[in-house]
């Protein structure tokens, strides 16, 4: 858990956030747990860093007030690089929650030998876990995988105390053979009749001219 300080901002509407940005602060907002929403402005480097290093859970001192929060949600600007706003919501540390998680596959699967090729089907997956143990991914495991074969939720281990709220037949990867593209029917096209030249003279039948 990263521990960052917040502070609370009174301003709101798009003319304020500008300014928060231009100052090197991000705003955000913080809600839940029947408590009232409070509006505060963050470092934008700090909490880029924590987010890009895969932390979920933020120990947050807002003006001296000790917040646990959840990222909830995040808002980047269109090329990805400027980190607009941050959506956190209350948790309690002991709290068990909903979170997404990316779906990592491991291994080269044995099939692909045989011409198979990988195709990764779903990217994530929501599960529910203690807020403290949120784990960064979810690895697969397909070095047995052959072609043919459809690997679903339910093969993923997942951490201790954690469940699955996917459905565990939802398709996670599996091992085709791409078709290979039927070649032109060249042999159908000779025999085709050549089209005639316009302006090519034509040969003329051998025989006695005419009078």
């Amino acid at each position: 858990m990263a521990a960052l300080k917040a502070t609370k901002r009174s301003g709101s509407g798009t003319r304020d956030a500008r300014k928060l940005r231009k100052e090197g602060l991000t705003p955000c907002i913080i809600y839940g747990h029947g408590q009232e929403n409070i509006a505060v402005a963050m470092n934008e480097h700090d909490l880029d860093l924590a987010i890009h290093h895969g932390e979920r859970l933020l120990e947050l001192d807002v003006d001296g007030t000790i917040e646990n929060v959840l990222i909830k949600d995040t808002q980047y600007d269109n090329f990805g690089h400027a980190l607009l706003h941050v959506d956190l919501t209350r948790v309690d540390l002991d709290e068990r929650v909903e979170v997404t998680v990316p779906v990592v596959l491991r291994g080269t699967p044995e099939g692909m030998a045989a011409g198979g090729v990988l195709q990764q089907i779903t990217s994530e997956l929501i599960i529910e876990c203690v807020v403290t143990a949120i784990p960064e991914e979810l690895r697969m495991q397909v070095k047995d995988l052959q072609i043919g074969e459809t690997y679903t939720a339910s093969r993923l281990e997942l951490p201790e105390g954690a469940s699955l709220v996917t459905s565990p037949d939802a398709p996670i990867c599996s091992l085709t053979v791409v078709a290979e593209e039927v070649a032109p029917a060249e042999e159908a096209e000779e025999e085709l009749a050549e089209p005639e030249v316009i302006g090519e003279k034509k040969e003329e039948p051998e025989g006695e001219p005419e009078e």
